[in-house]
């Protein structure tokens, strides 16, 4: 057999200039070429070779090796791209700086330098979000000029501080906002807490020192034309949005200055909300309504921050808009939705001396005012007296509330906070009074799993020899067999008839009375 001549395009033609082995036909004899592979290549080959691009040199040996690896050849580094220039933060960012930014001497210089660069007095008159562009504006430039060491995160964050100094109560500020707080207690500069569904919550919150806690609680006081400093280190203010401030300075305050505020629901709470946060029954609920709208004279008791105002501010949405009502309170609190609401509040001493006028004396003049009903925000000295007189002299359905545990012990305190007004008056006549005055004892409590609920609906049913009789209308009966984090119980009716069921009847108001007792 012969076998066939292998040319040079075969992939196995050798390139090599030994002869062709296991061929049948020798190679032909050729002239002379120039050695080296390319001798052996026909010139058509030899002409398009030279004609076409250059091929890419062969890699290294060491590369050809390393690739013939698991080793792969590092590639060339590449050029780092440019970083995208940093953009403005969103509002949230000033919580990424830290609370401690805020004493340090940097921010000590930068916010007095942004002081001595604005006018104040102006700037408040502006809305927030309007300053906050040119104190953005502001900062911006004064951390280029001096060359401080800023972020942008802490120069937001410093921003928002400073609006918090002119607008609002300094580093607390986003408190009030949230709706989720009730109570916000500061303890000197470096203890913020807050109170969450009944429980108390350490923030991170913290003053630059104790003179700007000082400050801000002088702000508070003189928004309402009071004063507080080191000669009258104690004062209940509020705030615009009615939260109740009770402010201690030192050297009372030893650690440093205290603030107490009691923040109120935003909404509009009312009796059908409370029901559904189990603060009470439905059927305790509806006998609450009857008897505020058959015009009883109702003493809500409980301890503090046990939810008194809150009830009562509830249960005067089921008042007439056609009466007059007047308010007498240290420090304005309710809420009331009515149309014709009258409301005074006390007056400390004045810088002189003198100029006080008390709840004693705001009691006395509201039974000229012609009134319907008086509400008495809290009752806790000798003005009690003129209270039990009010309502035993036409002003019915009016209602306070007192600090008590019990309804037992609201009766007791109540005659001795009389005794300080009348302290000639015997005890019998001034029992008697209280049982003629009074119709209803509402207890509130709250209870360790932090929910307030209403333990007693007590009725005062008269005098018998020279006791007070009481019945209970509803009480809370805890299960102590369900021991945990949440209080269980529930709410039972007594089966009682009500003793103002008569009034009720008066009102037209006897069947819904009755079907709430037995339902």
């Amino acid at each position: 057999m012969f076998g066939r001549k292998r040319g040079p395009m075969d992939p196995d033609f050798p390139l090599a200039a030994e002869p062709v082995s296991g061929s049948a036909v020798d190679t032909p004899a050729t002239p002379p070429a120039p050695a080296g592979p390319a001798a052996r290549l026909p010139a058509s080959v030899l002409a398009a070779a030279a004609a076409a691009p250059p091929r890419p040199a062969a890699p290294p040996r060491s590369a050809v090796q390393a690739m013939m690896t698991s080793q792969p050849v590092s590639a060339p580094t590449p050029v780092p791209t440019p970083a995208p220039a940093p953009v403005c933060a969103p509002a949230s960012a000033p919580e990424m700086a830290s609370e401690d930014f805020l004493r340090t001497d940097t921010f000590r210089t930068l916010r007095a330098a942004v002081f001595a660069g604005i006018n104040v007095s102006a700037a408040v008159t502006r809305s927030r979000d309007q300053v906050r562009g040119d104190l953005t504006r502001l900062v911006g430039e004064i951390v280029s000029r001096d060359r401080l060491l800023v972020t942008m995160a802490e120069q937001l964050r410093a921003v928002e501080e400073l609006l918090n100094d002119m607008f609002g109560i300094g580093p607390i500020e986003p408190l009030l906002a949230d709706d989720t707080v009730t109570d916000i207690l500061v303890n000197g500069p470096d203890q913020v807490f807050v109170e969450r569904h009944g429980r108390l919550e350490l923030t991170p919150l913290k003053f630059r020192d104790n003179a700007h806690v000082t400050n801000v609680a002088q702000r508070i006081a003189a928004s309402i034309g009071r004063r507080v400093d080191e000669s009258s280190p104690m004062v209940d203010a509020r705030l615009a949005d009615g939260s109740r401030v009770n402010v201690v300075l030192p050297p009372l305050a030893i650690r440093g200055t205290c603030l107490s505020i009691r923040k109120f629901a935003k909404r509009n709470v009312t009796l059908h909300r409370m029901v559904m946060q189990g603060n009470l029954s439905t059927a305790m609920a509806r006998v609450l309504e009857v008897a505020c709208a058959c015009r009883t004279n109702i003493i809500i008791s409980g301890g503090t921050g046990s939810g008194k105002t809150t009830l009562m501010n509830a249960m005067s949405r089921v008042i007439d808009e056609r009466e007059r009502i007047i308010t007498i309170e240290d420090a304005a609190e309710l809420q009331l939705q009515q149309p014709h609401v009258v409301s005074l509040e006390t007056r400390p001493e004045g810088i002189e001396g003198g100029g006080m006028v008390d709840q004693r004396q705001l009691v006395k003049n509201a039974l000229r005012m012609r009134p319907d009903r008086i509400i008495l925000g809290e009752t806790r000295g000798a003005e009690a007296f003129d209270v039990l007189q009010a309502m035993n002299t036409g002003h019915d359905g009016s209602m306070t509330t007192l600090h008590a545990n019990t309804p037992r012990d609201a009766l007791t305190r109540l005659e001795s906070m009389v005794l300080l007004a009348a302290g000639s008056l015997p005890l019998l006549s001034i029992r008697r009074q209280i049982a003629s005055a009074v119709q209803m004892i509402v207890q509130l409590e709250r209870m360790r799993d932090g929910v307030r609920r209403i333990t007693h609906v007590t009725e005062i049913a008269g005098m018998e020899g020279d006791v007070i009789i009481t019945q209970d209308l509803f009480t809370f009966r805890y299960d102590d067999s369900t021991y945990g984090d949440e209080v269980k119980g529930t709410y039972e009716s007594t089966g009682l008839r009500p003793v103002f069921s008569t009034r009720a009847s008066y009102y037209g108001l006897e069947k819904a009375l009755m079907e709430a007792i037995q339902g």
